[in-house]
This record gives structure tokens, sequence and C-alpha cells, in this order.
């Protein structure tokens, strides 16, 4: 009994002692919670202060007025120089060059010879020929004007005519074969590459001059499928020639209606007309074809539009109060094109809108310009 209640006195000293710390800790946090709502106090009143202070500064800001002006969208693609006649001339026959009738850039007209070739060959066998067709013409008039008085038979006749018309037969394919001897320009044009010389042998097929007609330049693009939909005969484009930094406006003279199974585009092509000297065949252009315009668009730069999940909006600068405001608008974008948008609705004419220190705005602060 003794041990048991020595065991009971101890444990209650124990609880009466975790007791007492439990209270010194609870009076600890509540001194902290004290001093931690001072300071909390402190730091709102200094940040009430602070925006006392501020309340009546102006937030200097840049404008532009908005003004209806033309809109273009377009589609811009690379493409290239072409020309409708640009034509590699090429041998008929099999031989040696044995002349060169004209140099590079000569003007040329259809059917003008350029180069020749060796017909030595050619022409012994067509002298040949001819002596051979003035023996057979005496004997078929001699046989004729015998027939024609009844002298002689039919077959005889029939012989010498028949042998005559054969020979003139040949020797009218050997003048065919003769005139195929001659690169023959077969557009007019200029030469613009000589790629044979004298002595050189040519088959049939081989390209050795070529002539290109520049009054005929247009320009070539493929386009995506993409845009089937948008690019027409008829549709307006730019065309922008990176070498020269020179623009032209230009219009849509073919649009193919077949998509490339491979590439998936189609060809369009765009005429060129002027100042065809500064142009080559396969020069690199930037196709930009107008798909939509409109004359007169309320037109914004891209960048000063700000988006939220449901909306998208702008500041102008409005009056409040004999006072400068932000006003924030929403707004409604159609087309964006080259870093500019067209505006649907939201906006009017001589608006203020304020371009310059737009991100840190709210509605209704106050603003100088």
């Amino acid at each position: 009994m003794k041990k048991i209640l020595s065991i009971m006195i101890v444990l209650s000293l124990l609880a009466a002692c975790s007791s007492s710390d439990k209270k010194a800790q609870l009076d600890k946090l509540k001194e902290k919670q004290a001093a931690l709502k001072e300071e909390i106090s402190k730091l709102e009143a200094a940040i009430a202060a602070e925006g006392d202070s501020t309340a009546g500064k102006e937030k200097e800001v840049g404008v532009i007025t908005v003004t209806p002006q033309p809109f273009k969208h377009f589609i811009e693609i690379q493409g290239r120089v072409d020309a409708d006649e640009n034509v590699a001339v090429s041998s008929k026959m099999a031989g040696v060059v044995s002349r060169i009738l004209v140099k590079e850039g000569d003007e040329v007209t259809e059917g003008q010879t350029l180069a020749e070739l060796d017909n030595s060959v050619l022409l012994q066998s067509m002298e040949e020929l001819k002596t051979g067709l003035d023996f057979a013409t005496n004997l078929y008039n001699k046989q004729k004007s015998l027939w024609d008085q009844k002298i002689g038979t039919e077959v005889q006749y029939l012989s010498a005519k028949n042998n005559k018309e054969s020979l003139e037969k040949k020797l009218s394919t050997l003048n065919e074969q003769l005139d195929m001897m001659k690169l023959k320009s077969p557009i007019n044009g200029a030469v613009d590459a000589i790629d044979i010389k004298i002595g050189q042998a040519l088959i049939p097929g081989l390209p050795s001059i070529r002539v290109v007609n520049f009054n005929n330049l247009k320009v070539k693009a493929e386009v995506s499928e993409t845009y089937a939909s948008k690019v027409k005969k008829g549709n307006n484009a730019l065309i922008f020639f990176p070498d020269l930094n020179k623009e032209i406006p230009s219009t849509i003279t073919y649009a193919a209606k077949v998509i490339n199974n491979l590439t998936r585009t189609f060809t369009a092509e765009a005429a060129l007309s002027s100042d065809k000297q500064d142009y080559h065949p396969n020069m690199i252009v930037v196709l930009k074809i107008i798909d939509y315009q409109k004359d007169s668009a309320i037109v914004i730069p891209v960048n000063m539009i700000q988006r939220t999940e449901k909306a998208q909006f702008v500041y102008v600068a409005g009056k409040k109060d004999g006072k400068n405001i932000a006003q924030k608008k929403e707004i409604k974008i159609g087309e964006i094109c080259n870093g500019s948008a067209e505006v649907l609705s939201g906006l009017s004419k001589n608006d203020k809108l304020i371009t310059a220190a737009y991100l840190d705005l709210t509605d209704g602060m106050i603003i100088k310009y």
C-alpha cells in the first residue's frame, strides 16, 4: 500500500508539471500573436499612406487617334520569275557543229538559223541524186513524147515516170534532212546562252542554244492547298523582289484547279509587265496574294491588344470630372496581317488609343498625354 501511494503521488506531480508547461507555451504564442498584429497594423497604415500619396498622381501615356484606313490581308509565298517562251534549241539530226551564226545577247526572229552542222556528206549525196534525176527526167520526157505519138508501150512510159518521181521524192527528203542540219530559233527573242562549240558532236535533243522572249515574263508560285478556296484568277497581288528591294502591283492570271499529290500545292501565276530589263527567268520573288481588302477600316497595331479568357480589349483615353482617364474597351478583331489588326467593333473614328504604358493601366486610372 505504501508503494502504491508513492506511485500515485509521483504521477500527480508529473501531471501538474505538464499542465503548467502547456500554459506557458500558450502564453508565449499569445505574445507573438499580439506582436504580429501590431506589425500588420503598422504595414497596413504605411501602405494606406503610400496609396494616399500616389492617388493624386497622373500616369503618363502615349496615344494615337484612330482613323479609318485601307486594310489588306494577303497570303505570302515564295515564287520565281518564269518566261512563257524560254526555249532550249537542240539539233534534230546527229552531226558535228560547223558554224555558229549568233552570239549571246543577239536578238533573233522565229525561223532564223542559229548554227549549222557539217552537211558535206549530205550535199554530196544530193549532187549524185540530182545527176540521176536529170537523166531520169530526160528519159521520162522522151518516153512521154513517144507515148503521146502512140509509139512504144505503156509500161515503158509508166516505168520512166515512176523512176523520175521516185528520185524527186528522194531529193525532197534530202532537202528536208539538209534543213534539219540547221539549228533554228522557234520564237522571237534574245540568245541567252550558247552551250556548243565548233567541232562539237551533237545528238538529237541535246540543249544547245537558249532563246528567251523577255516580253512574256510572269511570276509562278506553288500555293498550299489550304488557300485553294481563296486564291482565284483576278485576285490583286503584290510582287516583291528581294534582290532589287522593289515591289510592284500585279494580278493573278492563272490558278490551277488540280492539287499536286506529292506537294499538296497548286500553281498560281501573276502577270509581270513593267521594267522587264530588271527581271530574269528564275529570279526569286515574294508573291503576296491579296485575299481580303477593305477600303475603310479601323486598324490598330496587334501588340496593343490585351486578352482575358473571355474577351480582347484595349485602353483609350477618356474624360471624367474634367480629368483624363484610361477607359477599358472590349473589341472584336477581324483579319490580322503584317502586324496590324482589323477592328470590327468596339472602337470608333477619332478614339484616342493608348499605345504607350498601357500594360500597367486600370480602368478609370488618371492619365496624361
